[in-house]
């Protein structure tokens, strides 16, 4: 039991444990957040304009109450939640590259013989395996 508890305590503390629990943590209370704006800002707004709050939309089938304008409300929340994400991350790799100067592509140093098919400098005009005469105008570089 006590080798047990050393190695969930060794999990639960390892870094990515940790960044996951703080990311759910403020992804909840984000997503506070965006519900609010959608149920207290945007859909008495679109209210003003169609007359109807989305969440008072609602169906009775029998006595069953089916209630769309929730669910529009909640495909709302979603749609406002994946766009802040999508920008979050966009911005986070934008800021990732930001200090870093781009990388230039190096010029391959070494071509492909020919007649032999081994790997020879690109300033060779012999091969050393196979000793073959090569044109330098080839471009067989990898």
């Amino acid at each position: 039991m006590k080798k047990f508890l050393g190695e969930f305590k060794e999990f639960a503390l390892r870094g990515n444990v940790m960044d996951l629990a703080i990311g759910v943590i403020i992804g909840a209370a984000f997503q506070a957040i965006v519900t609010s704006l959608t149920g207290d800002i945007i859909s008495p707004l679109l209210g003003l304009f169609g007359q109807v709050n989305f969440d008072s939309l609602a169906i009775t089938v029998g006595q069953a109450t089916i209630r769309y304008g929730a669910f529009l409300t909640a495909v709302l929340n979603f749609v406002i939640m994946a766009l802040v994400i999508f920008l979050f991350v966009k911005l986070t790799n934008k800021l990732s590259k930001w200090g870093k100067k781009p990388v230039e592509e190096q010029k391959a140093a070494t071509k492909i013989c020919p007649y032999c098919c081994s790997e020879i400098s690109l300033e060779a005009k012999r091969c050393p395996h196979c000793t073959s005469v090569l044109d330098n105008n080839q471009s067989d570089s990898i």
